[in-house]
């Protein structure tokens, strides 16, 4: 894995200290190499021990480790790290929406590294198994409840019905019906919002499976997981990030459905079907 898309995807897992050193390196990646691990410390005004522990968390054996690796991935110029430039050479160099475009796909590119294949997988078949002999529950609230309704309806499209509401009282009453070998499916950035776990908990008495798909933060949606995919979104600019993460997460799903489609022929005949029907309905 690249080390600046590696720095980036942990981002969101760091202490306070730990988040300015990447962020300083993210955004100065190509003048890194005028730095010392000491001169690093000087320009954040903090231990140069600080910097070296923060490389051996990464995995690397030291600082210099570190940079060299850093100045390999610009060398290569691999598409992940066009992306890291400061906002001032961004804006210098591209117009709003290329900048924009390039974030979103660094944000995307993160996603997939910190979420294992067999991970999304697991996800798919266990979606897939209860919408063959069971029910899907999809919850979701504000933003997030805008995903939902459309990987509801993508799912639909493959036969697959999902029980959703952004009511949360109306979801209480749906988990009250639920079965082992349900899924209920919470999408929620933060993972924080006291209802959504409420009802997680109430779905799993019933003996369904929960998964859940938010930030790559630990938070108390996620602890209660049977299954759990996550995000890695963020920006400096309040009005940016959540763009970010909304891209990052539908891509996500996006993922999830193109897996839900591939090896399931019965499944990509419904769907076929389905696409018919509704452009016979949409035609003049």
């Amino acid at each position: 894995m690249s080390p600046l898309v590696k720095i980036r995807s942990e981002r969101d897992q760091m202490s306070a200290v730990e988040r300015r050193i990447a962020d300083f390196i993210v955004e100065n990646a190509q003048l890194l190499r005028d730095y010392s691990s000491q001169q690093l410390a000087n320009a954040l005004g903090i231990s140069q021990s600080s910097v070296v522990k923060f490389t051996q968390k990464l995995g690397f054996k030291g600082y210099p480790d570190l940079k060299y690796s850093i100045g390999e991935a610009i060398a290569r110029a691999a598409p992940g790290e066009t992306a890291t430039v400061s906002p001032t050479q961004e804006t210098a160099s591209s117009g709003l929406a290329d900048r924009l475009w390039r974030r979103k796909c660094a944000a995307e590119e993160e996603t997939r590294v910190i979420n294992a294949p067999e991970a999304i997988q697991a996800v798919a078949e266990a979606i897939d198994r209860a919408g063959r002999s069971g029910r899907v529950f999809l919850l979701g609230m504000g933003d997030d409840d805008v995903l939902v309704r459309t990987f509801a309806l993508r799912l639909a499209t493959l036969g697959i019905l999902a029980v959703h509401s952004f009511d949360m009282v109306r979801m209480t009453s749906n988990v009250a019906a639920a079965q082992a070998g349900d899924v209920l499916v919470v999408i929620s950035e933060f993972g924080q919002h006291a209802a959504l776990g409420k009802i997680a908990r109430q779905f799993r008495e019933r003996r369904g499976q929960l998964v859940t798909l938010t930030r790559h933060t630990a938070n108390p949606l996620r602890t209660l997981a049977d299954l759990s995919l996550v995000v890695s979104a963020h920006d400096e600019q309040p009005y940016i990030q959540p763009l970010l993460y909304q891209s990052a997460m539908q891509h996500l799903l996006d993922g999830l459905f193109v897996r839900l489609c591939e090896g399931h022929d019965d499944r990509r005949r419904q769907l076929l079907g389905n696409l018919e029907r509704i452009q016979h309905i949409l035609e003049p």
